[in-house]
């Protein structure tokens, strides 16, 4: 589960296993559809960024059950782009 704390408002940009693209907006301003807090279901890939080129965001981000790295898989942008290539403008900003 991701929390939005302070500053500026973070795009959370998700891909399901079907290969659907979710963005959500985490911040405070709820009539502009901002969330404080909102959870990537598993098996989902993800990634972030600010809104603005510019500011910060201060976040945090509470994992159930615990977390461990030796199940943490960090996303590998070929095989992303090969899973999903209708997605190459965003997975293209978001890996290196």
């Amino acid at each position: 589960m991701w929390h939005f704390y302070l500053g500026s408002p973070l795009e959370v940009h998700s891909i399901d296993e079907d290969g659907n693209h979710i963005k959500r907006v985490l911040g405070l301003d709820f009539a502009n559809g901002e969330q404080p807090q909102f959870v990537v279901p598993s098996g989902q890939w993800f990634g972030s960024r600010l809104q603005s080129a510019s500011g910060f965001s201060l976040v945090g981000c509470t994992v159930a059950p615990g977390f461990d790295f030796a199940d943490f898989e960090m996303a590998k942008a070929a095989e992303l782009l090969n899973a999903f290539p209708q997605h190459s403008e965003i997975i293209h900003s978001l890996t290196r």
